[in-house]
C-alpha cells in the first residue's frame, strides 16, 4: 500500500513527519510512503537519520504550503501545487492508496473533497475521532468538519461510524448513541428529535439518547453530533485531561508523603497518560470521502504520524469506503432519508 505524507504539513513543519514515516517503514513491511513537500527541505531532514536507502520511501515535489491559519478554500484554490494539494491529486488519479496530513485540517477536507469527491449517498464528509473510556473505545463523530446538519447527515455519519469501528475493534454490530441533552425521547431539539427516529429504523444497532457524561463511561461504541457540538466536546476533553494531570501535579508537590506514592504510581500514571495521550491514535479519517484520508493532530510527534500512516494502511486493506457504501444500500432500503 502506497500512502501520500504530507511532509510540511503541522505545527513543526518537516522533522516529526519525515522521522515518522521513516519509522512506519521500518516497522510496517507492507506500506510504501511518498513523502510530499519541498525536496530539498525533505532530502535535508532525511540525511539526519544516517543511511535509509532501501526503506521504501519516495518523494514527490511540492513548491507551495497551505498555512494552518490561512482560510482552507481560499488557500486550496490559489495553491494547487500546495503539499496537500499534490497529496490529494495523487489519491485520485490512483497514484497513491491513501493520504495523511497533520497541516490544516480544514484544506485537507476542502483538498479531499476537491479531488476525491464524495462516496455515492454520502452528502457530508465526517471527521471521526476515538475517544478512550472505562470500558474500551469510543468513536465519535462529527468533530467539526460540519457545523450545521440535518438528521440525514447525522444518519450517515452512524453508518460511517460503525464501519470504522468495526474495521479497527474487529467488533460485530457495535453499538450508536445520539449525543443530546437527556436520555428520553422527548428531550432535545429538532434536530435530535428527527435523527432519533431515522436511527430508530436504520437497522444499526441503536441504543437512544446518550448524555456527555456517558461518553467516557463507554455507553456506546459510536457517538453522533453535528461538528459544532463534538468539537466543543473534543477540546473540552483534550483541555480537561491536560487540567487534571497539572492538578495531580501541583498537589503531589504540596505533600512530602506523596512525592514517595507517586513514584510507587509511575506506572499507573504512565497508563492512564498513554489511554489519554491523542498521539497513541494517530490521527482521525475523514469518513465519506473516496479514497483514506487521515487528519492528524497539528502538534503531531513522530510517533503519531506513524500510527496515522498505521491507521491509514489499515482502513485501505480492509476497504472502508466499500464498506460504508455497502451499508448505505442496505439501509436506504429499510427508511426513507429525510
Amino acid at each position: 500500500m502506497k500512502i501520500a505524507l504530507d511532509v510540511m504539513g503541522g505545527d513543526c513543519g518537516a522533522p516529526p513527519n519525515v522521522q515518522g514515516a521513516i519509522e512506519a517503514c521500518r516497522a510496517l513491511p507492507d506500506i510504501e510512503v511518498v513523502l510530499v513537500g519541498n525536496e530539498a527541505t525533505i532530502r535535508d531532514e532525511m540525511k539526519k537519520h544516517g543511511h535509509i536507502g532501501k526503506l521504501p520511501l519516495s518523494i514527490r515535489h511540492a513548491s507551495e504550503v497551505v498555512g494552518m491559519h490561512e482560510p482552507p478554500v481560499d488557500a486550496c484554490r490559489s495553491k494547487p501545487d500546495a503539499s496537500i494539494m499534490v497529496c490529494a491529486k495523487l489519491l485520485s488519479e490512483g497514484y497513491v492508496d491513501g493520504l495523511v496530513s497533520a497541516g490544516n485540517s480544514g484544506a485537507t477536507m476542502t483538498a479531499s473533497l476537491f479531488h476525491l469527491k464524495r462516496i455515492e449517498g454520502i452528502s457530508r464528509p465526517a471527521i471521526a475521532t476515538i475517544i478512550p473510556t472505562i470500558s474500551s473505545h469510543c468513536v465519535m463523530l462529527d468533530m467539526g468538519a460540519n457545523v450545521d446538519c440535518k438528521p440525514k447527515h447525522l444518519l450517515q455519519f452512524a453508518v460511517m461510524g460503525t464501519v470504522y469501528f468495526h474495521t479497527i475493534f474487529k467488533k460485530e454490530r457495535p453499538t450508536v448513541g445520539l449525543l443530546s441533552i437527556g436520555e428520553e425521547e422527548g428531550k432535545g431539539n429538532e434536530l435530535t428529535f428527527e435523527t432519533h427516529t431515522l436511527l430508530k429504523n436504520s437497522g444499526l444497532n441503536y441504543i437512544g439518547n446518550v448524555e456527555g457524561r456517558d461518553i467516557p463511561m463507554g455507553k456506546a461504541d459510536i457517538v453522533v453530533c453535528d461538528g459544532f457540538v463534538g468539537n466543543v466536546v473534543l477540546k473540552f476533553g483534550e483541555g480537561l485531561g491536560a487540567a487534571i494531570l497539572k492538578f495531580i501535579r501541583q498537589e503531589i508537590k504540596k505533600r512530602p508523603l506523596a512525592i514517595l506514592g507517586s513514584l510507587l504510581m509511575t506506572g499507573v500514571f504512565k497508563s492512564i497518560k498513554a489511554k489519554m495521550d491523542p498521539h497513541e491514535y494517530g490521527g482521525a479519517p475523514l469518513l465519506g470521502v473516496k479514497g483514506v484520508s487521515i487528519v492528524c493532530h497539528g502538534g503531531s510527534n513522530a510517533y503519531a504520524i506513524k500510527n496515522a500512516l498505521q491507521e491509514a494502511g489499515e482502513l485501505i486493506k480492509d476497504n472502508v469506503n466499500g464498506q460504508i457504501h455497502s451499508q448505505l444500500i442496505n439501509i436506504s432500503q429499510q427508511i426513507v432519508l429525510a
